[in-house]
């Protein structure tokens, strides 16, 4: 492979915002779907994450690991339910 297909292999894929998520299981896998849901619209989901269990708990530590540090950097967000947007003023909807 040349420098320049080596690069191009690596370069970072596009991203996509994520407010709605879905996952499921069986006993060799967990599958994660990413989407983007609205009040006035229905949900859609853009991304597929199919990992294994062992994955799966990777991610789930590197996930707690950074909300712990984010929480750390920019204080803690409270206990807002996850999924529920907030209107303009603040006030959950």
């Amino acid at each position: 492979m040349t420098r320049s297909a080596k690069s191009d292999a690596l370069s970072p894929s596009k991203g996509f915002y994520a407010n709605y998520f879905e996952v499921g299981h069986t006993a060799f896998e967990f599958v994660i779907d990413f989407g983007q849901r609205y009040a006035d619209k229905q949900s859609a989901c853009h991304t597929r994450i199919v990992t294994s269990p062992v994955y799966a708990r990777a991610l789930l530590a590197t996930l707690g690991k950074s909300l712990e540090e984010h929480a750390v950097r920019f204080g803690s967000r409270g206990n807002r339910s996850a999924g529920r947007p907030r209107r303009r003023g603040g006030e959950e909807r």
